[in-house]
This record gives structure tokens, sequence and C-alpha cells, in this order.
């Protein structure tokens, strides 16, 4: 019996998910997150509704794509996303977090101010496949109003909306010039930072039809990068750089990712700090109020997300585990691109990840 992947074609982290488990040849089929699934799956065993969940064979359940994909590493053996050496490896956790947390702003953008009527029709399909046209409609419209909802709380306003396409363009410019010459970020092997990034330059950016539109145009390689992505013609194959080599042209993309995403993070992290300590025994919620970002000069505000702080310890911890020579790799990276913030980075109180939600730790 083969596992299950309850996903959605549109789920930014459904197409993280499939795209993994392709790679490493995980025997699972695909589910659509029906009503019936929500209601007997996925909500009793994870306590909200969401996607992607993967039922294992024996029924197991895991929700969340990080969580995933490490059981998965931990469990199948085999090539591994996580490159060996220091500097590649502290890239490739960034580059997750990158994908994961921040590109979701651009991603939700182009989605429902370019896309909007496209994607009800999506969400519609995917939720009741069997249903009339006109079911269709009215579910994926009463789906994606929920999630448009989300789109204010992300930052993304008419003052913000032109200096994040600005800071997204240029972002398809520096990909575009990576890819060219490499197949992935590290190599001819995907990594845990491609798996961040295929997220929402797949399932959004990519799939969506404007947006796709604008990828393709714009960044060409960039799109043939997301098809190796999700079709891998390889899978469980191929090598990482050697000598723990970071190639030039992801130096200008870890810059944008510390100038932008990084001074955020530290706002969040206090007001999380300050929270925890007035509430030492309450729940954690998902934001803790609004932080300050900043994006091609442009000042917006943004929820403080809690789960951003949790994806953050994982580079951040590996960072701090790091000795002699190795500390000194992830060094002379950080101090290429600009990455004091996250050297100094000032975390007071943690979190944790059990049970499918964060923790106070």
């Amino acid at each position: 019996m083969s596992h299950i992947l309850y996903g959605a074609p549109a789920s930014l982290f459904s197409g993280k998910a499939r795209a993994y488990l392709d790679w490493k040849r995980i025997d699972y089929e695909e589910r659509p997150p029906s009503p019936k699934v929500m209601q007997e799956i996925i909500i009793p065993n994870v306590g909200y509704p969401v996607v992607p969940v993967v039922e294992k064979s024996d029924g197991t359940i895991l929700q969340d794509t990080t969580v995933i994909i490490d059981h998965f590493e931990a469990e199948a053996g085999g090539p591994s996303v996580y490159p060996d050496t220091p500097a590649q490896r502290l890239a490739a956790l960034l580059f997750e977090l990158y994908g994961d947390e921040w590109l979701v702003i651009p991603a939700m953008h182009y989605r429902w101010n370019y896309n909007e009527e496209w994607i009800y029709g999506e969400f519609g399909r995917s939720a009741l496949p069997d249903g009339t046209p006109e079911e269709q409609v009215a579910r994926g419209r009463q789906t994606g109003e929920r999630f448009k909802g989300f789109v204010p709380m992300l930052g993304i306003n008419d003052a913000t909306i032109p200096a994040i396409e600005k800071s997204y363009e240029a972002l398809l410019a520096d990909l575009d010039a990576h890819f060219a010459d490499h197949d992935y970020l590290f190599g001819i092997r995907p990594s845990i930072g491609d798996y961040g990034l295929i997220g929402p330059l797949y399932a959004h950016l990519y799939r969506d039809p404007e947006s796709g539109k604008l990828m393709k145009r714009l960044a060409p390689n960039v799109a043939s990068w997301v098809e190796r992505m999700i079709d891998p013609p390889a899978p469980l194959s191929g090598e990482f750089l050697s000598d723990d080599a970071i190639p030039e042209t992801l130096i200008p993309i870890l810059r944008r990712m510390m100038a932008e995403q990084l001074p955020h993070l530290q706002a969040v992290a206090k007001l999380y700090a300050d929270w925890a300590n007035d509430n030492p025994d309450a729940d954690v919620p998902r934001a803790v109020g609004m932080a300050p970002y900043e994006i091609e000069s442009v000042v917006g505000q943004r929820f403080a997300s809690t789960f951003s702080l949790w994806m953050l310890q994982r580079p951040l911890d590996f960072y701090r585990g790091l000795e002699g020579e190795s500390r000194s790799a992830a060094n002379a990276l950080l101090d290429s691109v600009d990455g004091g913030d996250f050297q100094n980075f000032d975390l007071a109180r943690r979190v944790r990840f059990e049970n499918h939600r964060v923790v106070q730790a």
C-alpha cells in the first residue's frame, strides 16, 4: 500500500511536497482535499483544515512540508537534498526560509491581482472534482475568499504592490542568470533550498496563467528549472558542486533576502518574545500582531508569523552549531551577502513545532 498525499495543484506547499516525493521516488498517490477528506481525515488528525498532508501506509499523519521532507530523508535514505558542506548547507536552508516564508508575498500578489477569476475555478475543481460546474464555481469562491482575505495581512496593498513587482522581477532576472549555468541552486542535484523556492515559483507564479506568462517571458531559464523540479529527469541522482562552492550568481539573491526578510524577522522575534513573556502558558497564535517590512525602499506592515520563527531557527541553529573551519566558511558566505542581521540575530524566545503546530519552547 502506497502513502497518500492530500494536496491540490494550486496549493503552494503541495507543490513543494510533490516535487520532493517525486525526486525521492517515494511510492505515493495524490488525492484531492475533498470536504469528506477534510472532515474525516485532516481536521481530526491535524486540528485544522490544511494541505498538504501525508498519510503514510501505516496511518501516520505528517503535516508541513519541512516535516514531510525530513521524515522521508531519514526513512528512505539515498542521496540527500541537504548538502554536507557548511556554506552550501547554510545557503540551502536560507533559500528554504526565503522561498517558504517570503516569496509567498509575490505569489499571493500575482494570484489575487492577476489570476483571481481563474483560481476560483481551480479551487472548485480540486474541492469538488465530481461536482457540477456551478457547484465547483460556488465552492471555489467560498474557498478563495478565505485565501484572498490573507492578502492585506501579507503586506500587499496599493502602496507596496509596485515595490513587490519590482523586487520580484529583479529576483527573476537573478535566478534566470543562475539557471542559465546551473540545473539547480548548487549543481546537478536539487537541494532543500530548491524545494523552498519551488512552492511559490511553481504553484502560483508558473502555473497561474498570467504570472506564468510573465515568468516565461522574463525568465525562461527559471521556467525550465520549474519544469525540471516538477518532472525530475533523473531522480535520486546528481551531485552538489565540489569544494563547498557557492555560485556567484546566488550572491545577489541572498543579499536581497538579507535586506528584505531578515529585518522583518527580527521585528517578529521581538514581538514574539514580548508576547511569550506576557503569556507563558498560552497557546502560540499564528501571528503576534503586525511587523514592519521594507521592500525596494517602500515600507509596509505584514503579519508577524510565529511559524516563520521556527523556519528561521533551522539555518540559525545550523550556523550557531558550526565550529572552526566550518564556521569560517559560513562567515565568509554571510559576509559576502551582507548577512550581519543573520549573524547577530537576537532570538530571545524560541519556538518548537509539535503535533502540527507552533508551541512555546
